[in-house]
């Protein structure tokens, strides 16, 4: 841990707001550079302007390569264009609309000039496709944010009419096309005046924030939380969150107080995440320690909550009971959330399976066993559990990384991005109706199942030896024992659809760890987790580390 860390930052770590907003628009791409070419990560493409990596190029250049995809699929509905509160957000957002309104496509942008939630702009999405006839033109769209990266990240992602995040085959399609432009000196980019693109016949208004606050009756028991009085404390955490959550309180009546209403694309009121750096992560006890404090002075609140810039990813954080309380490990909190919906949503198909990634928690998979549900293993990426979330087969999927949504009380779709915003209510309505925190309920989990232990770690490995990782197959691997235990499973393909994991997994008894190459840095990933404590989790990560090291150098 950095000495900082968890304390509030001070002005040498904030970004210069001018500096970044010139560069995006005055620095122009090194596409020598790999690093300043359009690259597309799980959520989209991310950089700096500053790094040269998110530019106004740039998003010329992907929007145009997003008009032609989109031709060549036959989408012809609306496309939903959305932003958070980064700096350069409202920039990416109207370089977008001027080369959107230029190829006539019909544009709609958020109708309160505000921010704008991912889970929103999926929610949107899907309803406007599944409330049209069969066979109409189909709508999709664009989400300007990072993310909970830093002040100085911008970010761009695309949905398509699933309206979860586009698979590899759409940005990959996407990010060479891009490129492509780039290097012709955007020729091939159609683009008009930013005041044209506003006034453009095929620009219109929707408001997102009553479309999804209006509608969450229809995935969460409301009345519950309001008849039992849960007092909720939500922390936008300076994110596009931030008016949703008061519209929350006042038009269902809930006990709810927005803790922190500030937006400040500096975010100088944020405690520093692990490394000094303001990240809004709100699964850091570091980036979440003002809210956490507060709960441990005695604020009266059951339940508060914490969302990331675009209000994908979730932060719960309890009373201190019995000396349990405090920031929910993301993992413990899904698999409450698991064991709670399965029992509870009567309305669900019975057969629907429960989704998770292979670097979650394998308390969840003996969670999954006691409900009697099959569970689906998938790689990381929220795109896998797009399928099962649109069809109610699959009316859960989480990720380790504080990221889930689940469908509606009736069994169908609500959103096919991870929502933040609707976790962290889950966990009053969980508080409602059990009379007991999720804190409280994962010790009743642990007592039943055993208590994991769990964490992530970096081995250095040069460009090669990740690309090595990558591509092994469970025959490159001939241990026969993990830290005293035997093997049951050696896994580069998902077990839940067969799709490659870009890594290896290998699985005990009682603990497993996972291996995958860094995108951006000279190291891999060490995820592991043991059922036998401590130090034997470390025994795991010392074996894992000789065990790949061995495989792939």
């Amino acid at each position: 841990m950095a000495s900082r860390a968890g304390t509030v930052a001070q002005p040498q770590d904030l970004v210069d707001l001018t500096a970044l907003l010139d560069a995006y628009y005055d620095v122009s791409p090194d596409l020598g550079d790999p690093g300043q070419r359009v690259a597309f990560g799980t959520s989209g493409h991310r950089g700096s302007s500053l790094k040269a990596s998110f530019n106004e190029p740039h998003i010329l250049a992907i929007t145009q390569a997003i008009v032609e995809y989109r031709a060549g699929q036959g989408i012809t509905g609306p496309l939903y264009l959305a932003k958070d509160t980064h700096a350069l957000s409202e920039p990416a957002q109207n370089s977008a609309l001027e080369v959107l309104a230029a190829n006539g496509v019909n544009v709609l942008i958020d109708a309160r000039h505000g921010y704008t939630p991912t889970p929103a702009l999926s929610h949107a999405i899907l309803s406007h496709n599944n409330n049209s006839p069969a066979g109409a033109p189909q709508a999709d769209g664009i989400v300007v944010t990072p993310s909970h990266n830093p002040p100085g990240d911008g970010g761009f992602k695309y949905n398509p009419p699933h309206g979860g995040p586009a698979d590899s085959d759409a940005t990959g399609w996407i990010a060479n096309r891009a490129n492509e432009l780039l290097e012709n000196g955007l020729r091939g980019v159609k683009r008009i005046p930013i005041a044209d693109a506003l006034s453009a016949g095929t620009t219109g208004k929707f408001d997102f924030l009553s479309s999804y606050v209006d509608d969450l009756p229809s995935v969460l028991d409301l009345n519950a939380i309001r008849e039992a009085g849960v007092r909720i404390g939500a922390d936008p955490m300076g994110g596009a969150s931030v008016d949703y959550w008061g519209e929350i309180g006042e038009r269902h009546h809930l006990n709810l107080t927005v803790v922190n209403p500030t937006v400040d694309p500096q975010w100088a009121f944020m405690t520093l995440d692990w490394d000094e750096k303001i990240r809004m992560d709100c699964s850091s006890p570091s980036a979440m320690a003002s809210l956490i404090n507060r709960m441990s002075e005695g604020a009266k609140f059951d339940v508060a909550t914490g969302n990331d810039a675009d209000a994908d990813r979730h932060g719960i954080v309890t009373p201190l009971v019995d000396g349990r309380g405090g920031l929910m490990n993301p993992n413990h909190y899904l698999a409450v959330a698991i064991d709670y919906l399965y029992r509870h949503r009567t309305g669900w198909n019975p057969q629907s399976v429960i989704g998770k990634t292979l670097v979650s928690s394998s308390i969840i998979d003996r969670v999954a066993d006691s409900l009697g549900r099959k569970l689906v293993e998938v790689p990381v990426g929220f795109k896998w559990f797009v399928p099962g979330l649109l069809s109610g087969e699959g009316a859960f999927g989480g990720e380790e990384s504080a990221g889930a949504s689940f469908n509606k009380l009736d069994g169908s779709v609500w959103t096919t991005d991870k929502d933040g915003i609707l976790l962290a209510l889950l966990a009053s309505e969980i508080t409602a109706v059990t009379g007991k925190s999720p804190s409280q309920l994962y010790k009743g989990l642990t007592d039943q199942f055993g208590d994991p232990v769990y964490a992530r770690i970096d081995a250095a490995a040069s460009r090669e030896q990740k690309a090595a990782l990558g591509k092994l197959s469970p025959s490159d691997v001939t241990a026969t024992e993990l830290a005293g235990e035997t093997i049951t499973a050696k896994l580069t393909e998902a077990p839940g659809n067969g799709a490659s994991i870009g890594g290896l997994k290998v699985v005990t008894d009682n603990a497993w760890f996972a291996a995958r190459p860094s995108g951006t840095e000279d190291v891999y990933k060490i995820y592991a987790e043991s059922f036998k404590g401590a130090e034997h989790l470390k025994q795991v990560q010392a074996e894992a580390k000789a065990l790949v090291d061995g495989v792939i150098s």
